[in-house]
């Protein structure tokens, strides 16, 4: 059975992720819809290419990853159907596969453009319902996806925040806060392990929102309730959180917003 994640911005508000579902469920019965988050912020395609980098790993072979963030749709850019060793990929050409092409062999990228795949009536607001949709239903029945249109060479990138090292520590910035308002930065595990081999220091000071934090959590329970505390969380990244509270609401960051780490 053919597996197919959403990652949308919809939310659950509305209809339309079960109207997507259902043309899916339209074309192809046995086709198995999972929801990956339809709670990406309204057009926010690097929180977006966050949560698919982070996800979809996790999902069998064979899967078929669906994005619909897509704040130029109707517009003229494109729609590009990407194909690895592993999975396909379907989704606006507007960066959000950035972490792809970072982490993955790319075999094949293809402009969705064969118009016997969509829907009979295209809307200029919903394409997720009209292309997006019936599309990976077709992927899921067997069509390659070499028949979904012509070939093309490249796709649009993020700009990706790079990490910053220094001869005693390193900058990075928060790019995703979760639900929980944990403040997920781009350091990864990788990151500080790769810096206390070069370093003597035993010693951590973190900088973040004006605040410092003397050490690195092995879990939550390590701090006391309403403390602020740094934990290498479940995706490898660095993450400022407070325990059973909102890092986000007391320090008052977003993303964007830097943090200082230094060895000392």
């Amino acid at each position: 059975m053919q597996c197919i994640t959403l990652l949308t911005d919809f939310g659950g508000k509305d209809s339309y992720v079960g109207v997507m579902k259902g043309v899916i469920q339209g074309i192809n019965p046995q086709a198995r819809v999972i929801d990956l988050c339809h709670e990406v912020p309204p057009q926010d395609i690097h929180s977006a290419a966050f949560l698919l980098k982070v996800s979809y790993k996790y999902f069998p072979r064979g899967t078929i990853h669906v994005i619909v963030v897509d704040p130029g749709v109707g517009s003229k850019r494109k729609i590009v159907c990407l194909k690895t060793s592993d999975y396909l990929f379907l989704a606006p050409d507007n960066g959000v596969l950035t972490p792809i092409r970072q982490e993955e062999k790319i075999e094949e990228i293809v402009e969705v453009s064969r118009q016997r795949y969509f829907l009979k009536e295209v809307s200029r607001t919903f394409q997720g319902r009209d292309i997006f949709a019936p599309v990976a239903a077709h992927l899921s029945l067997g069509v390659n996806p070499s028949e979904l249109g012509p070939k093309v060479s490249h796709f649009r990138d993020l700009k990706i925040p790079p990490v910053h090292f220094s001869e005693k520590g390193l900058e990075g910035e928060i790019i995703y806060i979760d639900r929980f308002g944990n403040l997920i930065t781009n350091i990864t595990r990788a990151d500080l392990r790769g810096l206390e081999k070069k370093i003597s220091g035993k010693g951590i000071r973190i900088t973040v929102g004006g605040k410092e934090i003397r050490k690195i959590n092995k879990s939550y329970a390590e701090s006391q309730s309403g403390e602020l505390l740094a934990i290498i969380g479940s995706s490898h990244y660095l993450e400022i959180s407070l325990n059973q509270g909102n890092a986000r609401k007391v320090l008052g960051l977003d993303r964007g917003e830097k943090l200082i780490i230094v060895f000392e």
